[in-house]
């Protein structure tokens, strides 16, 4: 028996470990990604901010998950009734391999709005590429601005602005000030310069799906640091001299980072099947509604809340990561090893790292700031990465008492990470 799990990320990722556990050995688990590794994403701002390398975060499939098949690819179709995934590697090859059960956990890709400008002049953050590109042009637009004459052009590169409130946006922003401080240090030109972050979001607060007191403690962590945090704001058009804001501010500026959201990866729509608001309607077990064979978890589905009736759970890294372990286990139940189970889970809390010596947290509904906050954020970080552990304490413990790497490395261009991309764990190469 095949069981062919699309996506590595949080959902397939566990999905394909549970598996391999509760499954017998005469069941072959192929994981289909477009990488060979799984990306802890919580922790990309610390890549793009200089602090950990990408290769803390990526954690090798084939290494740590012994007895599954890796097959480097991108699903771009799928026959149910053939039942078998069609696939291009990483050499632009098409190849098609067959199933006996399927789990679609493709996971998510940028939120697209339909603003002028936003596609051509705007960056996502859901992917290594992302966060290499923003490293080295907030590092390149730095330098940039100490070799300038015009007082205008040196402000609008000292300009960054972030669109989204939410966790990735947020964590962009106040990883920000201290990597660009480190960066204009080197630069005596940029002696009294002045370098705003902006913050926006249409939500009234920052942190808007979260308790209001993990949104209110990372505000002031944010304004404490000098970022101008804009609600009720947005974009209203781009171009490449800058932004004008809903508000009708026009700020010049070189560098827009897109973190307003996520919408799930194209192929679901392509699928054929019933879908909620984009994701795959699945039942509370995990598997597609009159197709036994096939599952969806994480990003991807449209898993029913059962703490929330009516509703479906939000597409987040601890959901992903558990619905991923019910799927790997339901699915060795559909081969007779186990018993198939339901998806109800209550939040035990959420983290946020705000860099430095500041997080937001509320483990177990407690709430927690300061070093305690960031005690349990790095804590749960470590526990909940499943490789890499000790490179990544090594690096933190570096960040705390050396200075900070800032040097931009040139490996990916704007034209390799559009926005409107449906890979963003690889860069454009036709470029």
């Amino acid at each position: 028996m095949r069981v062919v799990i699309i996506g590595g990320g949080f959902a397939g990722y566990n999905a394909a470990k549970t598996l391999r556990k509760s499954a017998g050995d005469d069941t072959e688990i192929v994981v289909l990604n477009p990488t060979d590794y799984f990306l802890y994403l919580p922790l990309l701002p610390e890549v793009a901010a200089g602090i950990l390398e990408p290769r803390r975060i990526s954690v090798s499939i084939p290494g740590t998950l012994r007895g599954v098949r890796l097959v480097l690819g991108t699903a771009t179709s799928v026959d149910f009734d053939g039942r078998s995934v069609s696939y291009t590697d990483p050499e632009d090859r098409e190849h098609e391999i067959g199933y006996d059960r399927v789990v679609l956990a493709a996971g998510s890709v940028n939120k697209l709005l339909p603003i002028p400008g936003v596609p051509e002049y705007a960056h996502g953050f859901r992917g290594l590429p992302e966060a290499l590109y923003l490293r080295d042009h907030i590092t390149r637009q730095v330098e940039l601005a100490a070799s300038a004459k015009d007082p205008a052009e040196r402000d609008a590169r000292c300009t960054f602005v972030v669109v989204g409130a939410g966790y990735t946006g947020t964590e962009v922003a106040a990883q920000g000030p201290a990597f660009t401080a480190a960066l204009a240090a080197r630069h005596p030109e940029l002696d009294g310069q002045k370098i705003r972050w902006l913050l926006l979001d249409v939500a009234e607060r920052v942190l808007p799906e979260l308790d209001r007191r993990l949104g209110t403690t990372a505000d002031e962590v944010l304004r404490a640091r000098g970022v101008e945090v804009l609600m009720k704001t947005s974009v209203d058009n781009a171009d490449e001299k800058g932004v004008t804001l809903t508000s009708g501010e026009a700020v010049p500026t070189r560098t827009l980072v897109w973190c307003v959201g996520v919408r799930p990866d194209p192929l679901i729509e392509d699928l054929g099947l019933k879908t909620a608001k984009g994701r795959l309607v699945v039942t509370a077990q995990l598997n597609v509604p009159g197709r036994r064979d096939v599952y969806a978890c994480g990003d991807a589905a449209a898993v029913p809340d059962l703490t929330r009736p009516g509703e479906y759970t939000p597409m987040t890294a601890q959901h992903a990561e558990r619905q991923g372990k019910l799927a790997g286990r339901n699915v060795a139940a559909s081969l007779g090893y186990g018993s198939h189970g339901t998806y109800r889970h209550h939040d035990l809390g959420f983290v946020v790292d705000l860099g430095a010596h500041q997080a937001a947290a509320n483990p177990l509904h407690i709430p927690l700031s300061g070093l305690a906050a960031k005690a349990v954020t790095r804590g749960y970080h470590l526990l909940a990465m499943p490789g890499n552990r000790l490179r990544t304490a090594t690096d933190w413990a570096l960040e705390a008492v050396t200075k900070r790497q800032t040097v931009q490395l040139g490996l990916v261009r704007s034209a390799s990470v559009p926005l409107d991309t449906a890979s963003p764990e690889l860069p454009r190469t036709n470029c």
